[in-house]
């Protein structure tokens, strides 16, 4: 069974469908779980499928971007693998540690290290922030992203590869990891209490993330990764704030009534002084 899903995951990359319908599916899947367990009343400036349509088309071009800087993926495992360049060959890892130590590192690099730098280099923040521009937070807004801020993120999930020299299985086990993550944390479903506390002290829950959309800092600048939480603990960066606290959206830099304009989100950026 184990050799089958390497199989399935080592050329995954080629079958775009299939990693589609991995997203389509998870995002389906938490926006009717939306609908039976909000964690708040959303108040959308029209309505609910207007607000992800909107939240979709970027999601489509972030979904192309990353679909072409998967053959730069592919050239950089490549090259590690003939070289034996990267952490899973300097260790020696089996298949197993291979995936353990690519999701965890790739994890650092593409999650929570860009992150931190979008937000703390504010030439790379006004393109973060028609993210976190969205005043209701769903499950569409997990793949918010400007397109600029789709290619930043990919360069910084070249490091991961390169530094961990993981193998295209590895590569696409942890995207597909990710896909549910992101769909996950940013859903606005409400779970109990000790389940979301629990998670949180290894993966990053809904409650954690939902902190960092809040619109006031030092919130906002909190609570950066994208699987584990571990990032957040060990480097100083975890905060915590209950969930009837919450307001979204962003206090400076974007005007907030044009939060669901498509083409203001993609000018935006460019119109900074």
């Amino acid at each position: 069974m184990w050799d089958n899903i390497i199989t399935y995951f080592s050329n995954l990359e080629e079958r775009p469908l299939e990693r589609m319908a991995f997203l389509v599916g998870g995002m389906l899947f938490f926006w009717i779980l939306e609908g039976s367990i909000p964690l708040l009343t959303l108040r959308f400036r029209k309505n609910r499928m207007q607000h992800a349509l909107k939240n979709f088309g970027l999601t489509i071009i972030h979904l192309i971007i990353h679909t072409l800087l998967a053959l730069v993926i592919i050239q950089i495992s490549d090259w590690c693998a003939v070289n034996h360049f990267g952490i899973v060959y300097w260790t020696g890892a089996g298949v197993w540690a291979t995936v353990f130590l690519t999701v965890l590192v790739v994890d650092f690099f593409g999650g929570w290290f860009v992150h931190i730098v979008e937000h703390k280099w504010k030439f790379f923040w006004r393109f973060h922030v028609v993210h976190h521009a969205d005043t209701n937070v769903d499950v569409t807004t997990g793949l918010r992203h400007h397109p600029v801020e789709s290619v930043v993120r990919g360069l910084f999930f070249f490091m991961g590869i390169a530094v961990t020299g993981a193998p295209m299985f590895a590569v696409m086990i942890y995207q597909t990891i990710l896909v549910f993550f992101t769909a996950f944390e940013h859903a606005n479903i409400r779970l109990p209490g000790w389940l979301d506390r629990s998670l949180s002290y290894i993966f990053i829950s809904p409650n954690m993330h939902k902190v960092h959309h809040h619109w006031k800092q030092p919130y906002t600048d909190s609570n950066y990764g994208a699987i584990f939480s571990i990032w957040d603990r060990l480097l100083g960066t975890y905060r915590h704030l209950d969930p009837q606290q919450l307001r979204y959206g962003i206090d400076k830099d974007y005007p907030e009534a044009k939060d669901e304009d498509f083409v203001q989100m993609l000018k935006n950026p460019f119109q900074k002084s």
